[in-house]
């Protein structure tokens, strides 16, 4: 039973589980044309580091590969672009995963907290937790220079780095013991075998799509399953903007 003074907890990874497609890399196209680059410059930074996940490369590294594309932006640019590109989606239609956020909704009226837990970062994650209403974020957390506010390329020097796999399990627990969140009560959503960590921490997980490793562990675990997400519609583009000082192209 949950303790009197402990209450349950959702916990939901983002990219193509609350959201239909990878944002990150949504944000990615909408900001390269922000500066004035083609579409086709982020898909190759995309198929860049497809390409390392299938020679064998972690998640971990790959996360870390995306935000060395950051290098030298400045991080009030790159929060300005991120709210506009999500206001764009939310314009567009079709970002969320329908089934997964009735499903937050739903926990949300319940009481639960609403914990987002994902391996992409503030700038790109804050305008999705303002909306839908969260009262936690777990993701990583790029490094920012204290004078400049640019960003470096790397990730900041605190625990849970990237917020990957069994990062996510760990943040996850010092957040739990923090705001008094009992796990044994709480559920989590996933779509990829790195969020089993996260999924084995509560007394109910649900997968959400067709992840092979991750449906046989639901097999096991007696885990729920909601459908795949679909593909979301493209976001319209915006007009490129003076490149700010300082942007690295």
């Amino acid at each position: 039973m949950t303790p009197a003074d402990h209450h349950p907890a959702a916990f939901f990874d983002v990219d193509n589980t609350l959201t239909r497609g990878t944002a990150i890399f949504r944000f990615l196209v909408y900001w390269y044309a922000a500066q004035g680059r083609p579409p086709r410059d982020a898909v190759r930074e995309r198929q860049r580091l497809k390409a390392m996940t299938t020679a064998g490369v972690g998640r971990e590294e790959t996360n870390r590969a995306y935000f060395r594309l950051l290098t030298g932006a400045p991080a009030a640019e790159i929060a300005r672009v991120a709210e506009a590109w999500f206001g764009a989606e939310l314009a567009q239609g079709g970002f969320f995963h329908e089934p997964v956020l009735d499903a937050l909704h739903a926990h949300r009226r319940d009481g639960h907290q609403v914990v987002l837990v994902s391996g992409s970062f503030p700038a790109v994650l804050l305008p999705v937790l303002e909306h839908i209403g969260a009262h936690h974020l777990l993701c990583t957390e790029p490094e920012i220079t204290p004078v400049s506010r640019t960003y470096t390329g790397r990730l900041a020097d605190r625990p849970h780095q990237p917020m990957i796999g069994n990062a996510k399990a760990e943040a996850v627990r010092e957040l739990a013991d923090a705001h008094r969140i009992d796990l044994a009560s709480s559920i989590a959503y996933g779509d990829h075998v790195s969020d089993a960590p996260l999924l084995a921490l509560t007394d109910r997980a649900v997968i959400v799509g067709d992840d092979p490793d991750l449906r046989r562990l639901a097999a096991h675990h007696g885990w729920h399953r909601l459908p795949k997400a679909p593909p979301p519609p493209a976001v319209p583009l915006p007009e490129p903007n003076p490149t700010p000082p300082g942007v690295l192209l």
